[in-house]
């Protein structure tokens, strides 16, 4: 039976992956944490000690094509604090979008890392 979601996995080459894991770290808020002796390079970053986000480089540093279409939309993140977040995504000239949900009491942001994956950050009323 499902228990809920354990982590994602982002693949891509090392420069991307670098770019992405200060992304993930600097504008979203997760911290680097311990990552396994694995054969392909990358990190895992986690949120209140847990690792959500996967980092993983391809095979000879293949490179892969960035902000193509794909089923996959977002991923939302659980997050306090939405003033800090819309300065940090102001300040570093990212769009993003808001929205209120008043029926389950949530406001939302919705904006793309570097390679276009979507982001959401939901915000309890």
């Amino acid at each position: 039976m499902i228990k809920g979601i354990n982590h994602y996995n982002l693949r891509s080459d090392e420069e991307t992956m670098g770019i992405l894991k200060d992304f993930y770290i600097n504008i979203v808020g997760l911290k680097l944490g311990e990552r396994p002796a694995f054969k392909s390079k990358g990190f895992w970053l986690s949120a209140e000690g847990k690792d959500i986000l996967h980092l993983s480089s391809t095979p000879n540093n293949e490179l892969r094509d960035h902000h193509t279409n794909s089923t996959f939309d977002h991923l939302a993140f659980s997050a306090s604090n939405m003033p800090y977040y819309e300065k940090v995504l102001s300040e570093n000239n990212i769009k993003y979008s808001y929205r209120e949900v008043p029926e389950i009491r949530t406001k939302q942001l919705f904006f793309k890392d570097p390679v276009g994956n979507g982001i959401e950050l939901i915000f309890i009323a």
